[in-house]
């Protein structure tokens, strides 16, 4: 009995460590947007990233700069995954964190793949880090307030389960859907030449204010504590859609820009 009482206190524990913690989509959601980015490589991009990642695809590595948050010896990439922002504010006038932040690291990224002087090794891994910090870009609470960790301390529940707004977001929505990173993928909104020129335009920092705007509608949408249940999934999981498709899109657009 105290052996079971034990394992039951520590999954609690364990459990919402985890849950408190969460800084990125889903596995399903980074997957998605790397499959979707894979639709819009051009063919030379799409040869000079197979040959990088042996043939790994998008959807495979995109979910790589999760994994690593395990191993000390990449802390320093850990904040990389999020910009603390107030919901008036634009990148330029938010105080920046001095460890950088998901624009840094992007950057970052795009300096070491274009840079004619980097080892193999270091391109294999920036490339798999930025596949990921596109998709973390356009999850609309990685851009989030500081006060409350991008919302991960805001509490509400999901179908009677406790939880946090961040988590709803990053998993719950997507797991309720009950499809795969294929099948989302697959059914991504179709869009005319004209409106994917549209996304692809701007800079990440715009992209960073775009998404923003995304940023306050979410705080705006629920109360501490509110039962999150089918309505809420109807009114957003569109906008959950949309932004794994617009991360899908841009991601290939800045890889068409490295390797094309």
């Amino acid at each position: 009995m105290k052996i079971k009482l034990l394992f039951l206190i520590s999954f609690f524990f364990i459990s919402n460590s985890y849950t408190e913690t969460a800084f990125f989509w889903g596995q399903n959601g980074h997957r998605a947007t790397g499959k979707i980015a894979e639709n819009h490589l051009t063919k030379r991009a799409k040869r000079k990233i197979d040959k990088l990642l042996k043939g790994q695809s998008l959807a495979f590595v995109s979910t790589y700069a999760d994994e690593i948050k395990s191993d000390k010896i990449y802390n320093d990439f850990y904040s990389w995954h999020y910009v603390n922002m107030n919901l008036d504010e634009n990148y330029a006038e938010a105080e920046k964190n001095p460890k950088g932040d998901l624009v840094t690291g992007i950057n970052k990224c795009i300096a070491v793949l274009k840079s004619k002087e980097s080892k193999e090794e270091d391109r294999v891994f920036y490339l798999k880090i930025l596949v990921h910090l596109i998709g973390d870009l356009h999850q609309p609470l990685h851009i989030g307030q500081r006060e409350d960790k991008g919302a991960n301390t805001i509490q509400v529940q999901w179908f009677g389960q406790g939880t946090n707004l961040h988590t709803v977001w990053d998993t719950k929505m997507i797991e309720e859907w009950n499809m795969s990173y294929l099948e989302l993928a697959d059914n991504a909104k179709p869009l005319s030449k004209k409106q994917i020129e549209a996304i692809k335009e701007g800079t990440i920092i715009d992209w960073v204010n775009e998404v923003h705007e995304v940023t306050k509608e979410v705080y705006n949408s629920v109360k501490v504590g509110e039962n999150l249940r089918y309505k809420y999934s109807y009114d957003h999981f569109g906008t959950v859609r949309n932004q794994l498709q617009k991360g899908g899109i841009r991601l290939a657009k800045v890889l068409n820009d490295i390797f094309d």
